[in-house]
This record gives C-alpha cells, sequence and structure tokens, in this order.
C-alpha cells in the first residue's frame, strides 16, 4: 500500500478511503473550512511562569495562563530557553527522514497491531476516515521501553537530536504543570507528579502531511482532542494547517517561529474538573506545501489512576469526571472511530 507521501509524489488521488464525504461519522464537527480566521491564542512568556521571575511578572502570566486554558484550552510558549536555530535544527533533521527513499523509511515501517514505527493509520473499522499524512510514532520515554529497532539510524543524528528534546520538552512541561496548579491555587506538583515522574509516558509523533490536489476533501489529521496531560508542538513555519474548535467555530493557528504550540489533553481536563478545557483540534492540508510537525505527548504510566483533584471539587463544583485508567488507549480507539473520550467519561 503506498503511503500518502508516495501517492503526493506520484499525483494519485487520494483513494476513497480519504474521503471525508464518504464517512458522515466526522460531520459533527463541521464543514472542513481549508482557509478560516486566524486564532488569537493567546501567548504565554515562560520565563515569567519560573520561580526566579519578579512576583508582580509570576502573577500576572499565571492569570494570564489560566484564562488561556480556561478558554482556549491552548497556548503559545514563548521565551522558553530554546533559541531559534535549535528548533529549526530539530525541524530539519525530522525534514530529511522524511525526504530518504522509501526503501530506507521501510525500515522502520509499524509492525501489525502497533501504533510504533513508520507508516500511517491503524484500521479499527471500516467506517474510519484515513488521515493525509505519514507518521513516525515512537515511545520515547520510559527510555528502557523504547524499542530502538523504529528509531532511525538515518538522519546519523536524529537519535542525537530526539534523545536531547525529549529531556528540553520534559523539563518545559514540568514548569507548565507546576504554572498550571500554581494558577489554580491548588497543590503545586498535583499535576507533575502524574505525568513527570520517572515511569511516565512521553511519546513523540514526527510527521508529514503531502499537499493534496484536494484539501477540502481529506483531512491530514480528523478532529478530536489529545488524550495527554499537554501535547507539547513543534510547527513548520510558513506552512499553516492545524486548527483549534473555539465556541463553535474553527479557527487556525498562526506559526510563531520561535515558540512552542501548547495544547492540553483530556487527562488535564479531567484532572482539572472541566476547569481546563481539552480542545478539538484537526489539521488540513496545502495545495501545494508540504509540512511538517514535531509533537511530544505527556501520558502518565497506564496503571495510575487519574481523576479530579480534591482542591478542585466542592459542593459547588462537583466531580464531573469518573475516575480513569490507561485513558491514552481508550481514547486512541475513539479517535480513530470518531468518538468523543472525554463524554465516556462523565458521571
Amino acid at each position: 500500500m503506498k503511503t500518502a507521501q508516495q501517492m503526493a509524489m506520484d499525483g494519485d488521488e487520494p483513494p476513497s478511503k480519504y474521503n471525508i464525504n464518504n464517512y458522515t461519522t466526522y460531520t459533527k464537527f463541521g464543514s472542513l473550512e481549508t482557509s478560516p480566521p486566524f486564532a488569537p491564542v493567546p501567548i504565554i512568556n515562560i520565563g515569567c511562569l519560573l520561580s526566579s521571575a519578579k512576583q508582580d511578572d509570576q502573577q500576572t502570566e499565571l492569570a494570564r495562563l489560566r484564562s488561556a486554558l480556561t478558554t482556549w484550552g491552548c497556548f503559545q510558549a514563548v521565551n522558553q530557553g530554546l533559541p531559534v536555530s535549535y528548533l529549526d535544527n530539530v525541524r530539519q533533521v525530522i525534514k530529511q527522514f522524511f525526504e530518504l527513499p522509501l526503501e530506507e523509511k521501510r525500515k522502520y515501517f509499524r509492525e501489525t497491531g502497533s501504533v510504533e514505527g513508520y507508516g500511517n493509520d491503524m484500521t479499527y473499522s471500516e467506517n474510519q476516515v484515513q488521515d493525509w499524512c505519514d507518521r513516525l510514532f515512537l515511545r520515547i520515554l520510559p527510555e528502557d521501553q523504547r524499542k530502538m529497532r523504529f528509531w532511525p539510524e538515518n538522519p546519523s543524528n536524529l537519535r542525537e537530536t530526539i534523545d536531547e528534546y525529549t529531556k528540553k520538552m520534559k523539563s518545559l512541561s514540568v514548569v507548565i504543570f507546576e504554572a498550571m496548579a500554581k494558577s489554580l491555587e491548588v497543590e503545586e506538583n498535583c499535576f507533575s507528579k502524574q505525568f513527570t515522574k520517572e515511569r511516565d509516558v512521553l511519546q513523540g509523533r514526527f510527521i508529514l502531511y503531502p499537499p493534496c490536489a484536494t484539501p477540502d476533501q481529506v483531512f491530514g489529521l480528523k478532529a478530536h482532542s489529545d488524550r495527554s496531560g499537554i501535547t507539547l508542538l513543534l510547527q513548520d513555519p510558513g506552512v499553516e494547517g492545524l486548527q483549534v474548535l473555539n465556541d463553535g467555530k474553527w479557527y487556525m493557528v498562526p506559526v510563531i517561529h520561535d515558540a512552542i504550540f501548547v495544547n492540553l489533553g483530556d487527562q488535564m481536563q479531567i484532572m482539572s474538573n472541566g476547569i481546563f478545557k481539552s480542545p478539538v483540534h484537526r489539521v488540513v492540508i496545502n495545495r501545494e506545501k508540504a509540512r511538517i510537525s514535531v509533537a511530544m505527548f505527556t501520558e502518565p504510566e497506564a496503571d495510575k489512576e487519574i481523576c479530579p483533584v480534591d482542591g478542585l471539587v466542592d459542593e459547588k463544583r462537583p466531580k464531573v469526571y469518573k475516575v480513569v485508567k490507561d485513558y491514552a488507549a481508550f481514547n486512541h480507539e475513539c479517535f480513530q472511530k470518531g468518538v468523543v473520550a472525554l463524554d465516556a467519561v462523565k458521571l
């Protein structure tokens, strides 16, 4: 079976399994708009969230963070200590992998029944529309669970680059989780201890969205909310494609060259007892340009229980969600079937 990249290079029309008009399951999120208005996604200065920041600056930024996550469920993280040159190098290494001949990438094809490796979607049902993208999906943390047979050896610096970038994203996620807790005036480590400890999970999804002559008929990534605590996304500069749903309307997320786009996941909506929002989002395809993205997903160890934090539950705001375990696996299956996983875990 050809990959989306192969079909784009050969000038093939997307097969029917990619055409969203053949699947009514996905119409509940509205029609596919390739040029909606840009989203005024809040920009958060990470430097102001650090303990070394001036108290007034920190309190102002915490209030802005809380506002961002209660309204949009996402923000652009700037001043996070990562130079543009470094971020560009990460982007370039991932781009170089996708530019390799198929024979080289084929060495890392995912195995039947596994999401890890190179390729496209697993098929869960006949009513599942396929995403117009190629992915390299890696379980990066815990380190002893890495399946190195899926880690490309070409480009020669890819493994080292991913390893170093992962450490930086984990450090950034700790800052963000603790800041979120402070903004809600609950125990500072109540979120971070669920997502950033030694046995907790960090997964990388490195994606190529090839161009397509019919961008109004295919999804780059179908509409869904993330299963993670938070997702840290490095976007392709100059090629927009990520859209978020807010108050029933779709908006295009602007690309900021030196920013990490932070998207709240379902498990943080659960832990915040619905105060913070896990936004539905999707990716649309560009008619002429390919687009890459580098996404890191923070998830708890599978047997950890995730539920609303006690300090956010009272008579005025009773508990909204059930206790869940291994929510990531449950959400992934719902995503492929076009089902909203959060709705299924409400009390």
